[in-house]
Formats: C-alpha cells, structure tokens, sequence
C-alpha cells in the first residue's frame, strides 16, 4: 500500500538552495529579530543580546568571505558546540560558502568525537573551546585532514576566532573582495554530512544535499505554518537533523525568532521570558510538563473544575467556538501564556499527553523521519490529526508499505527529493538501503484508509519466536509506560526451552512516584504491584505476546543525547 495523496493546508515559498534562503530571510525580515539569548545566563543581571536578521545577514557573508579567502572552499568544516548564535552563522557560513558542514554530536566521549572527525576528512573545525583539544589531538595524530581550528568564543589560545574571522571578512567584503558572491552552490551535491546517532555499533555518514534540507523545509511550511511573529525555544541537540531543519531552518525561512534555553532545567522558565509560541520537543519532555501541570491542578483541588470546564469548552469548539486561551489562562501561563504548536517525534506518546495538551489550546504535531530523510517524512497538519498516527506523507514524498502481512503491517519505504544521496564510502550499506530510488527505513508500520501513516516498531528490533509470530517490543513498552509511575521500559525475548520463548521486560520506575501514590515499601513489594500490573496488561494482549518475566530498577536506560534508548547495549547486558 502506497500513500502519495497531497494534503497541502498552505502554498508555501520555494527555496532552492541555502543561498537563496539566506538572501529572502535577511532581506524580507530584516529587521525582525533572528536570535535572541542571554550573555551569561548565570550572571546576577541579566544581559540579553538580539540579532536581527540583517546583522545575521551580514555576520553569515562576512564569516564565509574569511573561510574561502583562506581556501576552504569545496572542503568539509566540522562544526561542535553548544546551541548557539555562533553554531548557526557557522553552519550558514559554510554551506552557503559551497563547503560542505559536518555537524557532530557535542555530547561524544573525545575519543568517538576524534575517530569521527578523522572518519569526516575534514579540512577545519569550528567548536567550543572545551573541544579545542581533541580537535588538537586529532591534528598531532596525523590521522585524518585536519589541520584548522577555530574557535566560537573569545579564548586566549592560538586558534582562530569566528568574531576575528567575521571582521576579517568585513574588511574583505570592503575592500572589494568577490569570492562570496561569485561562489556557485550546486544544490544536488553533498553539502551536509551527518553521523547517525549511535542506536547501533558503527555510525554512518549521511550524505545529504541542499535541495534535500530545503524541499524538506518547503514540504513542513505547507503543512504547519511558522509565522515571522513567531519565537521558538531552541533546546534539543542542533546537530541532529530534527531540531536543525525544523527549529533553526524553518524558522530562519519563516523569519521567525530563536531563543536558546539556558539548559533542560531552565525550559519552563524560558518559555515564559522569551514568550516562546513554537516549541520542538521530544515525548520525554512533554510527558514530564504535563504530569506537572496536572499535578498542580490536583493540590489546588481543581481537577473537577478543569474536567467540567474542558467538557464545556470542547462543546464550544463543536460550534467553532475556540475560547480555550480564556478558559485554560491560568494552565496555558504554566508554558508562558504565548505556547500554541509543539512539534515532536522520536518516540511514541501517551495519547492522554497528546489530548491533554490540545484541549488546553496547545497545538501538537506529530512527526517521523530519520536522518536519511533530511528528516522529516511524514506529519499532522495544522488541520489533520490523527493521535497514535505519525501523520501523513509530506507532499513531495511517495511512502509506501513494503510486502504487507495480512494485517497491512510492512517495512515503510519513502521516494522523493528529501531522500539522502547515499553513506559516504559506504556502498554496500547504501544499496541495502536504497533501490530504485526508494529509501527503506528499517520501521514497520501500516497506512490506513485516510492515508495516515503508524509506526508498529523498528525492523531490527522485531522479535520472531519460535512459533514463528513476531511481536514489537516498542506496542507492549508503550503500554507499559503508561502505568503512572513507570518512567521507561524494554522489552525482550529469552529462551526459556528448546521450544519456547519467553518474553521479559526492564522496567524503570519512578521511585518518589510510587511513593506518593502507594507509600513507602520495599523494592520487592514495589516488583508485586508492578507485575500485577502487567498482569492486567497480559490481559489484553495475545498470549503470544504476554510478558513472563520483569526485572525493576530507579536506574533510567542509556540512550543517545537525542534520547533514544541505545538497544544493543541494554540487551548485551540483559541477555
């Protein structure tokens, strides 16, 4: 079954290279504000910085004239660091710079960060100062191109800087110096390189195009609008392609406004100062917003009037009337008060979060993608949601479910110009994965009737018993999770005989949750409320698919900085 069924909600303006992109913003909205942030976030008096998108404009072409004028044109530029202003005018910088940008995960131990710069071929790194030194390390190696360091603060070593390389490149500029303008980007060559995020051994780098980012950002904007009066909260990993396109590109192509958060713990906070309404998030970080403000609400006593105020409102929305932000003020002022769209992926949520959330007037849009797909596949729209769904294909993208069981369930398969060029000198992965234009994802999943698409689970996860049934280990995790004081889960299969397969689940529970709910008791005691738990569980659930065996612990699972949990190295220890 295929879905290729165009679901457009806006027209929205092309853009066919990051050039073009960079010209439009800075001129149409150049005055508007691009980037906002503190200076010293921990400092007594609060300094906030803006740059307007004429300043970023200019910051952009004078940082690429310093590059190429020092020969770095064509090669590749790592780029490490925190979510900052810097981060983005280098990533800008490069690319618009016809370099190619390899942006890498600043959370790596050094010794994975060396081995992947090396693996890059990178000519220069631009990083933080706190990874000077393994960028020097690689550099006395003499493994690798590297031989250019440049630093995005103002440190007192010998490696360049991004504010003396931005003067320098003003003068140039000045001076009459062409090289930015006469530079000719190709769209359809590699301009991006990225590694997978680590859920298996052996990252791969993605080769990804410009034409790739930019069709990817066209195909969101007609789905679910960015206005330029907008502010977003830029808080997850920028490396990664899910907060790079949608919060830093398709806000920089809407001329809308990105303020960093000042650190995970500081979001509520940030939410409120900068007035933030677009946030890109990941469940984890949704769930735990939501079980706060419903907590909040439950020692104010108020749950009953929010369940009758939420019926009433509701009821008005049937007759087209929204009045949610009057009614939910109070609720709504726990986000700032400006919240209304949150884009997430990743994972999958618990559908009490997703409505919950929409019934206090707070728009959230599920997506699914992969690094391979510049990311993002499919999404609701502005106007179609389906909670449980990953949405629908995006306009420029043919999904299709490769050999269906009888239930529709398959490989999801993905064509179109957001599909990656390939894994750099690595044909052999590159063809498993991509034939005749058509890229497998490594997910299973179904389309139903209106075209919406469902994620079952990951093809290399799936467990094949040994009568021959296959079972997702992500469907019955998720019902797990939603036990209230459950924090995650992994589920999988243990021989138990010759002929049988038993199937087990890790379970991480939220100590100071349960105590509040059920009182102090020992671990044991806290393992017989939980298997019960999945007695009632088991109930529902096929035989073939019922759990046999847990194991409990306070210790959360180990995942990727992008918060998905590393299997393979849970089930090495598990198996």
């Amino acid at each position: 079954m295929s879905n290729n069924v165009n679901r457009k909600v806006y027209e929205s303006r092309k853009v066919k290279d990051y050039r073009e992109l960079v010209e439009y913003s800075t001129t149409h909205f150049a005055e508007n504000i691009a980037y906002k942030y503190k200076k010293d976030h921990t400092a007594k008096k609060v300094e906030y910085i803006e740059k307007t998108y004429k300043q970023t404009g200019e910051d952009i072409k004078a940082l690429s004239t310093a590059l190429l004028e020092m020969g770095l044109e064509g090669k590749r530029i790592v780029l490490v660091g925190n979510n900052s202003y810097e981060w983005c005018i280098s990533y800008l910088a490069i690319t618009c710079g016809n370099m190619v940008v390899v942006p890498i995960d600043k959370a790596l131990p050094d010794i994975e960060m060396e081995r992947l710069i090396i693996r890059s071929e990178a000519d220069a790194i631009v990083c933080d100062k706190k990874y000077i030194e393994t960028a020097k390390n690689v550099i006395e190696s003499k493994e690798g191109n590297l031989k250019t360091i440049i630093c995005t603060e103002n440190t007192k070593d010998k490696s360049l800087k991004v504010k003396e390389l931005i003067e320098k490149g003003t003068k140039l500029i000045s001076d009459g110096n062409k090289k930015y303008e006469d530079v000719k980007i190709n769209p359809d060559k590699i301009s991006i390189m990225l590694f997978t995020s680590g859920t298996t051994n052996e990252p791969k780098a993605v080769m990804l195009s410009q034409k790739n980012i930019c069709t990817n950002i066209q195909d969101i904007a007609s789905f679910v609008k960015i206005y330029s009066s907008d502010t977003l909260l830029s808080f997850l990993p920028i490396h990664h392609t899910f907060e790079c396109t949608i919060t830093f590109l398709y806000g920089f192509y809407s001329g809308a406004t990105v303020a960093f958060c000042d650190g995970l713990k500081y979001i509520q906070k940030n939410l409120a100062e900068y007035q933030v309404s677009i946030l890109v998030a990941v469940p984890v970080v949704l769930e735990t917003m939501y079980k706060k403000i419903l907590k909040a609400i439950e020692e104010k006593g108020k749950t009953k009037l929010i369940n009758k105020m939420t019926k009433i409102s509701n009821a008005l929305l049937k007759c087209k009337i929204d009045l949610r932000k009057i009614i939910f003020k109070q609720v709504l002022d726990n986000f700032g008060g400006h919240l209304r769209v949150v884009f997430y992926g990743a994972a999958p949520m618990n559908k009490s979060t997703i409505i919950g959330f929409n019934n206090f007037g707070v728009s959230l849009v599920q997506g699914y993608g992969l690094t391979e797909t510049s990311p993002v596949v499919s999404a609701e729209t502005d106007k179609e949601k389906r909670p449980g769904s990953v949405g629908l294909a995006l306009p420029s993208l043919e999904v299709k479910i490769d050999n269906p069981d009888e239930e529709g369930v398959g490989e999801i398969t993905v064509k179109g110009p957001s599909v990656m060029l390939g894994y750099y000198k690595n044909d052999e992965e590159t063809k498993k994965v991509l034939k005749d234009g058509w890229f497998s994802t490594g997910d299973y999943g179904y389309i139903d009737n209106d075209g919406f698409i469902y994620i079952t689970g990951r093809k290399k996860d799936i467990l094949v018993l040994k009568n021959g049934k296959n079972v997702y280990p992500q469907e019955i995790e998720f019902l797990i999770n939603k036990i209230p004081y459950v924090s995650e889960s992994i589920v999988y299969a243990r021989d138990k005989t010759a002929t049988d397969t038993m199937l087990c689940a890790k379970i991480v529970y939220d100590k100071d949750h349960i105590k509040e709910i059920l009182g102090e008791k020992t671990e044991k005691e806290y393992k017989d409320i939980l298997w019960k738990e999945i007695k009632k569980i088991n109930q529902d659930l096929p035989v073939f698919k019922h759990i046999k065996n847990i194991t409990i612990t306070t210790e959360p699972l180990k995942k990727t900085t992008t918060q998905k949990v590393k299997r393979y190295e849970e089930l090495k220890v598990l198996k």
